[in-house]
């Protein structure tokens, strides 16, 4: 059995490092994603990190677990996903400015014929910001490759006055959620033990 990380983001190899998931693989849904209009937040998160994860899966052994994540900020009925530019960024950091948003982060895991996706939502304040920071925030480059143009395990944490959920999951990997997931195709992330398949 393989464990296998659908994702290139660093932030989710770390983060499935330090949960203590034993040693794993890189293999990034390259994929289009294609999601229905109309959908909530929570269930876009969901489709796409299920995507990718069906992707991956086609790549994968019979016994192999597939881990997949999708994480997006909600704002005003609005999705922000990673920006497109330093304009587009600047757009969403002014949006998030001194108010609350929320960070929506689907999971899919895969073994076999098991499939299972849940998501966590968690809420950030952002202090207010002047355009002056926003312009300097963004010419560290930290937003270009975050959904919502920043990153609160970076830099970005001083924009953030306060959070109401699981830190982890505004990174991009809600831990907590996962390790239960992960308990249910037979691996414990805290004993080290594997079980057999669901």
């Amino acid at each position: 059995m393989s464990i296998i990380l659908a994702s290139q983001s660093p932030r989710r190899r770390e983060l499935l490092a330090q949960m203590g998931v034993p040693q794993f693989e890189v293999v990034p849904a390259l994929g289009e994603e294609i999601a229905s209009p109309g959908l909530s937040s929570a269930q876009l998160v969901e489709v796409l990190s299920r995507q990718k994860a069906e992707e991956v899966a086609v790549q994968a052994g019979p016994d192999d677990v597939v881990i997949a994540a999708d994480t997006v900020v909600a704002v005003d009925g609005a999705v922000l996903g990673k920006p497109r530019d330093p304009a587009d960024a600047a757009r969403m950091l002014s949006l998030l400015s001194g108010r609350a948003h929320t960070v929506y982060t689907g999971v899919t895991v895969r073994r076999g014929t098991f499939s299972r996706t849940a998501h966590e939502a968690t809420q950030v304040r952002f202090r207010p910001l002047t355009q002056s920071e926003i312009s300097a925030y963004i010419a560290t480059g930290e937003p270009m490759d975050k959904a919502g143009a920043y990153g609160i395990q970076g830099r970005g944490c001083v924009l953030v006055e306060g959070i109401d959920g699981n830190y982890h999951n505004v990174v991009g990997l809600p831990t907590c959620l996962l390790a239960g997931m992960l308990r249910q195709v037979g691996i414990d992330v805290l004993t080290g033990g594997q079980e057999g398949r669901p």
